[in-house]
Parts: C-alpha cells; structure tokens; sequence
C-alpha cells in the first residue's frame, strides 16, 4: 500500500548521513567526557565542542552560548524556571497559543513562586495583540519581566511579528524566550540580527534524532545562569548537569549542517508543496476553512497547514481513517494525544458553532515529501467524505 507521511511537525525521518555520524560517535568514541584525564574522554569531549562551535557557526551565535539539553521541553523549562530563580523575574508575559512546556510551566511558576503570569490577547487568525502587549508591559515596567512566544506556532504555522516584539522589549526593558522549535532548522536564523535573549531547538524537527536539542542563551546572561532544573554536576556551564548525550550532540550538529547547506532549494521546495496541497483542497472541498494564517505563504512556516474538515457528527476515528488509507496527518500537537480533547490553540481561535461541524487536521511537509503524497492525501479525503464516514 502507498503510504504518505505528512506529520512532520510532529517529527521529522532521520537522515542517513545523521544515522551513520551517530552510529561511528556510538561505536568508537565511547568515552566520558568529562574524564579529561585520558584520550577516551578527551575524544568525546572533542566530539561536543566541535558540534558547538558549528551549531554555533550556523547560526551566527558565540559557541558558549549553546547548552545542550535533552529537547525542546526540557530547553523551555529550564529559560523559564532559570529565569525566575537567576534573574528574579517577577512577571512572565506569554500567549494562550504557546506550547504545553510553555503554558504548563508558566502556569507551574506562578504557583510556586507568585509570579504574575499574563496573557496577550489573541486577535482573528491567532494573531498578537501587540497594544495589549504593549499595556501589559507598561503596567508592569519597571519590574523584571520575561516575555515568551513562539517564533513559528506548531499547530497553526503563524509567523510571530518578531521585530515588533524586539521594539517592545527593548522599550520597557524585558527579557524575550521564543520557542524556535519549529524554526531552527528550517528556517534560516542568525543571532547575531535577532536580539533574542534565549531561544530553543529540538534535533528531531530538522531530521536528526530524538532526545537532543538546544537552548540559546545571550552571552551577557550566560554568567548569570545556574542549574536550577537538574543539579548534580558542572557540565554545561554548570547550566545544565549530567553526562551529556555525545551521539545524540553529534547528530543534532550534523542535522543542522545539512539544513544550513540546503535551506534555499528545500524551502522552495515545501512551498511548492503546501501551494499544490492548498488548491487540491479548495478543489475538493469547497470553502474549506484553513486554520490561522497557515494558508498565508507569506504570514505562517511552510511546513504546517491547518484547516478544518467538514463533518456532521463527531467521528475522533477520523485520524485512523487516514492512517488505514496510508496518509499519517495529525489533529495537532503530538503533545497533547487526546483524539477527543480539541487543541487548545484550534479552541482559542475558532468559533464554538464552526467547530461543531468541522474537526482540525494539521498537514506538516518536510523535505523528503513529494508531489504524489500530496495526490495520496487528496484521494484519501475524497474517499472519506465519499463513503460519508462522518
């Protein structure tokens, strides 16, 4: 059976250059690196600053600002907790349309520790509110404040308005996080234009493994930071403790080598393939209702595509029915696996009335896709609604 995987926002196939750095890291550079007392561990020491220094490289940032960690949610909370506990935070400013590790962490400080957490108001679209913003931080300037918001939405796709956010951050002194899960390594990033404080990646997003990934945290904090999250060890500046994953730092660093070497060709590519899979859907499905801004080529990632598919009773099946016909999509962030439980960010954004009528399919293209798994999807959705399956 031909089967199209179109869930890469999800997670994205390992490459085989990524598989075979790995495999030789595993096999013969098996030493602690932080036994620098003999050639072992010097090896694998060498392996993680090499892989720092050009993670670094590719994106325009110095290479001690690069901690290692096990993946994008354990990089969220340890800039959000590091934050309050190092840098006394007193107010974290964020959106209802953030990522669990976000939104379950602020939630969790401001328990513990009586941080005001506020919410930015979301306009149609799932678009920023920038004068609420702007009154929020007026409200709370001159204290410390901490703003968090994703570069690139995972579920909608929505470009963040970045520079208007430098502008508000720098005018009332805050600190910005952006959750550039879905961007590094897709998208072209240099820190050295973008006035980030700290930002956050994940390998297994840009075609290298699970288990790994990175936070980005400016040079002038970096002396700052102390472990708050895990203690035990002074390994990563003493940000981060624990044995660090030596095969895992050398996958993620070659994975992004690649995606830097051929991001022209590869984003031209899936543009060419959320265009194509934007007109066969208006095609079949008429006045098809697309999510956020992701049908805007201009507004949102080319990788994500959100739209609703129309419906007249509930049918949580409806995934599977996908999956049986040899298309894997997704209803939204793989996070929250709840087939019955409506995506926050779909809830936050969409009419209650529409949404009882429509269920939301997320489509996430990544390099490897081709026109014929966009063909396969499109004849899929016409069998599901031939056989009035829902």
């Amino acid at each position: 059976m031909k089967r199209a995987y179109l869930d890469n926002a999800a997670t994205t196939p390992i490459r085989k250059e990524v598989i075979k750095v790995m495999k030789n890291t595993l096999k013969y550079s098996f030493g602690n690196p932080s036994s620098i007392h003999h050639s072992y561990g010097r090896e694998a020491r060498s392996i993680i600053e090499e892989s720092r220094i050009r993670i670094a490289k590719n994106i325009m940032a110095s290479p001690n600002e690069i901690i290692f960690t096990s993946g994008g949610t354990e990089a969220n909370n340890l800039v959000l907790r590091s934050s309050i506990l190092n840098l006394g935070i007193q107010c974290i400013i964020t959106s209802q349309l953030e990522h669990y590790s976000v939104l379950k962490t602020v939630l969790d400080i401001s328990q513990k520790h009586k941080t005001c957490v506020s919410f930015i108001k979301i306009k149609e679209k799932g678009v920023i509110d920038f004068n609420y913003m702007e009154d929020i931080l007026k409200k709370n300037f001159p204290k410390r404040v901490l703003v968090s918001l994703m570069y690139a939405n995972n579920e909608i796709g929505n470009l963040l308005e970045v520079d208007k956010v430098f502008f508000l951050c720098k005018k009332y002194n805050a600190y910005f996080h952006s959750d550039t899960i879905q961007m590094i390594g897709n998208i072209p990033i240099n820190m050295d234009k973008l006035p980030f404080d700290f930002v956050t990646a994940s390998a297994h997003k840009f075609y290298g493994p699970k288990g790994i990934g990175f936070v980005f945290i400016r040079n002038y904090l970096i002396k700052k930071m102390r472990s708050v999250i895990i203690t035990g060890g002074s390994q990563e500046h003493g940000i981060r403790s624990g044995t660090e994953n030596v095969h895992g730092i050398a996958g993620l660093s070659e994975a992004l080598q690649f995606s830097y070497s051929n991001f022209s060709n590869h984003i031209e590519k899936i543009k060419k393939l959320k265009l194509y899979c934007i007109s066969q859907l208006n095609s079949v499905i008429p006045n098809v209702f697309f999510n956020g801004l992701s049908s805007d080529i201009k507004k949102s990632i080319p990788s994500i595509l959100n739209f609703l598919f129309p419906i007249k009773k509930k049918n949580y099946l409806l995934y599977f029915h996908f999956d049986l016909m040899g298309v894997a999509i997704s209803h939204g962030s793989s996070c929250n696996n709840d087939a019955k439980k409506v995506s926050h960010v779909i809830d936050a954004i969409t009419n209650k009335n529409i949404l009882s009528r429509t269920m939301p399919i997320r489509i996430s293209f990544g390099i490897f896709n081709e026109k014929k798994d966009i063909d396969l999807l499109i004849k899929v959705v016409k069998k599901i609604k031939g056989k009035k399956l829902l």
